[in-house]
C-alpha cells in the first residue's frame, strides 16, 4: 500500500509500506475512499526533528471495510464507514459519558503501532466503537461534495461543533470565532446550527471569510491583537462575546480571546495548544470566565450530524478547496503551509 510519513520539518514522503493486518480480534482493515491533511498536521510539519524513520501521519478517513476481526459484531466487509480521528471502544465509563477521546482503551493514530490514516489501507482498533456506518451510500457512485462532507465528520466539522457545544452556544448568544482555518469555519457553521444570534468571525483571508459568511457569520473582523479586540468589543456595545471559539492554538489567539470574552462568558479552545501554560489567569478569574474545550469526542456527535449531512441540511465539506492523489500528499502540505489551500483532501 501507499502511506505518508513525516521524516522531519517540511519533509513528508509517500512510500510503499506493508499492508496492515488484523492484530487484535477487535480490529478492522479498511480501504481508503478519502483522507485529508489536518491543520494540526502542520505543527509537526514545522517542528519535527529530522529522523531516519518516518512517522506515519493522518487521522481523518472515510473508507470501505475490507476485513474484520473475530470479535467485531457490528461491521462486515463492504460497509462504507467514517473513522473517528481517535479510536475508542465506545463502551468504557468515559465513552458512556460522551468523552470518547478519554477512552481507557483508546488512542490516536500517527504512531508506529497504529499507523496513520493518510494511507490506502488502514488498521482500525476497536472497530465497533471507532467506525460508523454510512447508510444507503455507494462511495463509488456518490457525489464528491457528499463524500467531502462525510469526511468532515471524521474530525474537522465535529471539532468545530464540539467547541460550540461545550461553549453552551444557543439562541440569543453572540459568538466570536478566532481563526479562519477549517476548524474555525466549522465552528461558525456549528454555532449557527445551535442557534447563535450573532457569529463574529475573526479572520483576514477574504476567500476563507467569504466561506464563513456562507456558513452563517454575521460579521467579519480582519484586525488582530488590540485592534481586533477593540473592534469586537465595539460591535458588542463594549460587552464582548458570550462564547469565544479559539481555533488557532497559539498564545496570541488565546490572549485575543481573553480580551473579547464578556464577563461570565466561555472561552472554548479547540486549536491544538502550542503553549504550555495558561496565561491571564487572574484576569479571567475576576471576570468569572470559564475555559472549555479540548480534543473533540466526535463519536458522541456523529450519529446526530450524519443525517444532517445526508439530507443536505449542512455542507461542511466546502472547507476542502483542493483534492490531490495520496501520492501527491507532500504537495498538499506545501499548499496548506503556504495558505494556498484551506484544507486538502486526498484520494487513494
Amino acid at each position: 500500500m501507499l502511506a505518508a510519513f513525516m521524516y522531519g520539518a517540511g519533509d513528508v514522503r509517500v512510500e510503499t509500506a506493508p499492508d496492515p493486518v488484523i492484530q487484535h480480534p477487535t480490529d478492522a482493515i479498511v480501504r481508503t475512499v478519502r483522507s485529508c491533511i489536518c491543520g494540526s498536521d502542520l505543527h509537526p510539519y514545522h517542528s519535527q526533528k529530522e529522523g531516519t524513520r518516518g512517522r506515519p501521519v493522518g487521522h481523518e478517513l472515510i473508507a470501505v471495510v475490507e476485513e474484520v476481526g473475530a470479535d467485531v459484531r457490528t461491521l462486515r466487509p463492504g460497509d462504507f464507514v467514517i473513522a473517528t480521528f481517535a479510536f475508542q471502544d465506545n463502551t468504557c465509563v468515559y465513552c458512556r459519558e460522551g468523552l470518547q477521546t478519554s477512552c481507557v482503551h483508546g488512542g490516536y493514530y500517527g504512531r508506529p503501532d497504529t499507523g496513520g490514516l493518510q494511507a490506502s489501507l488502514a488498521r482500525i482498533p476497536w472497530a465497533d466503537g471507532s467506525l460508523v456506518k454510512v447508510p444507503d451510500v455507494d462511495p463509488d457512485a456518490a457525489d464528491p461534495g457528499l463524500l467531502a462532507s462525510l469526511l468532515t465528520l471524521s474530525d474537522v466539522y465535529l471539532t468545530g461543533y464540539h467547541a460550540a457545544h461545550v461553549g453552551d452556544v444557543g439562541p440569543g448568544r453572540t459568538v466570536a470565532v478566532i481563526g479562519d482555518g477549517a476548524v474555525g469555519l466549522s465552528g461558525v457553521l456549528a454555532a449557527r446550527e445551535l442557534g447563535a444570534e450573532r457569529v463574529i468571525l475573526m479572520g483576514r483571508h477574504p476567500d476563507r471569510t467569504a466561506l464563513g459568511v456562507h456558513f452563517g457569520a454575521t460579521e467579519v473582523v480582519a484586525a488582530r491583537g488590540d485592534e481586533g479586540v477593540a473592534e469586537v468589543r465595539d460591535l458588542t456595545g463594549g460587552e464582548g462575546a458570550h462564547v469565544v471559539i479559539e481555533a488557532v492554538g497559539l498564545l496570541p489567539a488565546f490572549e485575543q480571546a481573553a480580551g473579547i470574552v464578556r464577563a461570565g462568558g466561555v472561552i472554548s479552545r479547540v486549536g491544538l495548544p502550542q503553549f504550555s501554560q495558561m496565561p491571564l489567569v487572574r484576569e479571567l478569574f475576576y471576570k468569572n470566565v470559564r475555559i472549555a474545550g479540548g480534543p473533540a469526542p466526535v463519536r458522541a456527535y456523529i450519529d446526530a450530524a450524519l443525517p444532517r449531512v445526508l439530507d443536505g441540511a449542512i455542507d461542511p465539506g466546502r472547507v476542502f478547496d483542493r483534492t490531490l492523489p495520496l501520492a501527491d500528499a507532500p504537495e498538499g502540505y506545501v499548499a496548506m503551509d503556504a495558505r494556498e489551500a484551506l484544507k486538502v483532501m486526498l484520494t487513494p
